[in-house]
This record gives structure tokens, sequence and C-alpha cells, in this order.
């Protein structure tokens, strides 16, 4: 029995739209990266994937195609995620038998079909058992809120995909939003902003670049300038641009306020006794669009309660499906029950 606890390990997963991170029982994070696989187009044989596949995302040829399985938050090609699910674990598990328990967070607003497929990828990667829990319970927990406690807590979780609010008390979740609205969306937002204003076609990680460097929710103390490349719509040529923070704040506003408009709603279907206990403790941001510059401070502004941002948001689903990971039977009550018909 030892040496099967020693060569089986369970493991939690965040299974992001963006990026995908695995967390081992008894040692932690041991994997972050993009949820990207470039693959042979001809025999769909995985060439790389990760950091690697990123690194080709835009530059690949006629017979490599460069692919983001996960789309949405939840799978969008389901033999490619497979694949790199099992390739992650691989990766991590060198001399390890398969893992015997695998817990996979997932947005809270997925189908039942959308769970099917999550759970059939994670027992065809190898898993004896699989549990799915909530993307918001899972930050929640990540972030050391007491979630079976008999008060109030309501998470945003902003992730690649999808932006989960959740108010949650006594172990479950009281009332959620999940809209299709988060960092890729916001990506996209400012493509075409470029396309539209400077007649410049850029890439997907340039966009990413250009919202992590000085994409804002609120005006910046000091706008910023910088020049953006890319290839020019009328000339077919690439060409250099100059944009500051104020346009690109511009270009994601329309989907900040739909983040916003999320968040309120969640509020006001939230009962009374609950909403006291947001005001007093506040809301807490999760997820990497919670990096997002002042963007605690826009919700604020538009809320009037205090806004957290989580220590190190990115990695925040994936420590609290770690904590469950480490104490299955204290947590079994948050996982998300299969349906029975």
């Amino acid at each position: 029995m030892g040496i099967l606890n020693i060569l089986a390990n369970d493991i939690a997963i965040d299974l992001g739209t963006a990026n995908t991170l695995i967390y081992i029982k008894g040692k932690g994070i041991v994997l972050n990266e993009p949820s990207i696989v470039a693959f042979d187009r001809n025999t769909k044989k995985i060439i790389a994937l990760g950091n690697k596949a990123k690194e080709m995302q835009g530059r690949e040829h006629r017979e490599i195609r460069v692919s983001r399985p996960m789309r949405d938050g939840v799978i969008a090609d389901f033999e490619i995620a497979e694949g790199m699910i099992r390739a992650f674990i691989k990766r991590i598990s060198s001399g390890m038998l398969t893992s015997r328990r695998i817990i996979v967070a997932i947005p809270s607003g997925v189908t039942e079909v959308e769970k099917r497929a999550v759970r059939d990828s994670a027992e065809h990667a190898g898993a004896k058992e699989v549990h799915l829990i909530a993307e918001p319970m899972a930050a929640a927990i990540g972030v050391g809120i007491d979630v079976e406690a008999p008060y109030g807590n309501m998470i945003i979780d902003i992730g690649g995909g999808t932006t989960e609010i959740a108010v949650i008390a006594l172990g479950g979740i009281v009332n959620e939003e999940s809209i299709r609205i988060a960092g890729d969306e916001m990506n996209n937002a400012i493509m075409q902003f470029f396309k539209k204003n400077y007649n410049l076609l850029i890439g997907e990680r340039t966009a990413e670049s250009i919202k992590c460097e000085v994409g804002s929710a609120i005006p910046l103390k000091e706008e910023i300038t910088i020049q953006v490349k890319g290839r020019d719509l009328v000339g077919g040529i690439p060409k250099t641009a100059e944009v500051s923070s104020v346009e690109i704040r511009e270009a994601l506003n329309e989907n900040i306020v739909q983040i916003v408009e999320a968040v309120k709603q969640t509020l006001e279907r939230t009962p009374p006794e609950l909403s006291a206990d947001i005001l007093d403790r506040g809301v807490m941001l999760t997820g990497g669009g919670a990096l997002l510059k002042g963007l605690n401070e826009r919700i604020r502004m538009e809320t009037n309660l205090p806004v957290h941002v989580a220590e190190d948001p990115l990695t925040a689903v994936v420590r609290g499906a770690g904590k469950c990971i480490e104490s299955i039977n204290k947590y079994a009550k948050v996982f998300i029950r299969k349906r029975t018909y």
C-alpha cells in the first residue's frame, strides 16, 4: 500500500481556457502552462503543448495546427483536449502510476453535456475517480475563505473564457452568474479596435501583451503610449502604430461594463442577510482578469462594496482544488453532484 501511495498520486486540475494548472497531493502546484496544443494536421499527433506550443502560435506552417482545445471555459475539441490532459499528466508523473483520483475545476454555468465531456476526458487520461468542483467554489477555498460558515462571501473569478460570479454560504453556491466575457473577449476587443481604427491586423499574443501592459478599467495616474507592430490591412505590409492607454481602455470598456452588470445582477438576487455579510466582508477578485489595472476600483465605484484582489489570483482555483484533494472527505460536500435521472 505504501509503494502504491508513492506511485499513484491524486491530482487537482484547473482546466482553464487560457492556462492549465496541476496540483499533486503532497507536492503542491507542479504545472502552470498555457492550454495550447500544436499537432500534425495529418496524423493528429501532438508535437508540442503549453509554453512551446504558445511560441508557435501564429507562426505555424500548413502541416502544423496550433489549437486551444478549451473555449469559453469548456472543451471545444474533445480529442485534442484529452490528448493535452493526458500529455500534461504524463509530464508531471514520471515513474508514477496513473492517478487514482482527479478533481477538475469547471465553470459553474456549464451544461450536463459539458460536465460529461470533462469527466470522460479525465477518465480516458487514466483517472479511476473523477470529481468536479465549480471554479468560484474552488477559488473561495483557495484564498482561505471558510466556505462552510453560515455567512455570505462573494467571489468574482475572471478567467480566459468565463467570468464566474458566485455568492457562497454554508458550503454551497447560493446564486451565481457565469458569463462568457473574460480575458479572451478583451483580447478580441483590442484586435478589433486596431482593425477598425488603424487598419492594422494584430495577433492574439500581441493583443494579450497590450492588455497586460497598458490595459486598465479606470484612468491611470500616468497614461502610457506604446508602439504596436502588425500588418497593414490596406497595403498588406508590416507597419507600426502608436497608441495610448486611453484608447485601449475605451476598447475594453464594453467588456468591463458587462462584467460589472453581471455583478450587479448577482447582488440583486442575493438574499438580504447575505447582502449584509457581503457589505461587511467585501468581494474577492480571483483569476487572471483580476490583474487588469484598476478593475477592483471600478467594481468598488459601481457597487459601493469593498473589493479585494486575492493574493496570487491566477492560482486561486487550483490551490482550492488542491486543498480538496488533500482533505477529500472534508470537502466532499462542495463537489458538483452527478445528476440522477
